[in-house]
């Protein structure tokens, strides 16, 4: 997803802040109790997570439906490592431009170039939060497609209600039109957002594998077709 080389100075760069007193837990006395007060914030959190569910929790050595355990899936990647500052704190430039870097180097375009694909579809998996959740009771993919939760953060038709954590996209397409410039803008944005915006909170829907290329073209239909209720 990313290459570890793009990363590796710019973690280094601040890898002191983010383990700040190691990883290691601290130990049980002999009643077998854990002295939390004798933990980092970080080690707290690394302790509550991967070690104290383990007896009775979380079963994070289930397998997931993407492959791989619970456990694999609450690992931070290279990105998110990198763009988790302790605080108000943000990575530093270098750090940043190696963000953007690997992010362009991850975005894969379709062949023949970027089209719209058909915006009813797309409006279904805009408004589908539908995907891969942790569980033994796994999602159906034969039965209903993986959505892309966009509703969680955009308002798009007036049709629906949907979030404000991220810009309003009523009017996307009227307003903006469909260069190539701005087609290209929007893939770029779904595939790995982080190309624009280092450290975003928007998810990598087509680097991380959620959201295959027809989803996207599908997606990007509602929000520029003219018949779309985006763009009435």
């Amino acid at each position: 997803m990313f290459k570890k080389t793009s990363l590796a100075a710019g973690v280094a760069a601040f890898a002191t802040i983010l383990f700040a007193g190691g990883c290691a837990f601290a130990e049980a006395d002999k009643s077998g109790q854990v002295d939390y007060t004798a933990m980092t914030p970080h080690e707290l959190a690394e302790y509550l997570i991967f070690e104290a569910n383990d007896g009775g929790g979380f079963n994070l050595a289930q397998e997931m439906q993407e492959g791989g355990t619970a456990r694999d899936r609450m690992q931070q990647d290279e990105l998110q490592k990198a763009c988790s500052i302790i605080g108000d704190g943000k990575p530093d430039e270098e750090t940043m431009a190696a963000i953007r870097t690997a992010a362009q180097e991850s975005i894969v375009y379709p062949e023949g170039g970027i089209q719209l694909g058909n915006w009813e579809r797309g409006r279904e998996l805009a408004w589908s939060g539908f995907g891969y959740r942790v569980g033994h009771n796994y999602d159906d993919h034969n039965v209903r497609e993986v959505g892309g939760t966009c509703y969680n953060c955009h308002q798009f038709a007036t049709d629906r209600t949907g979030g404000n954590v991220g810009p309003v996209l009523t009017g996307y397409g009227k307003m903006r039109g469909t260069s190539e410039p701005i087609l290209k803008y929007v893939y770029d944005m779904i595939y790995n957002p982080h190309v624009y915006f280092p450290c975003t909170h928007m998810p990598r829907f087509g680097s991380s594998g959620f959201l295959d290329k027809e989803s996207i073209a599908d997606i990007m239909a509602y929000m520029f077709d003219p018949e779309s209720p985006v763009n009435e």
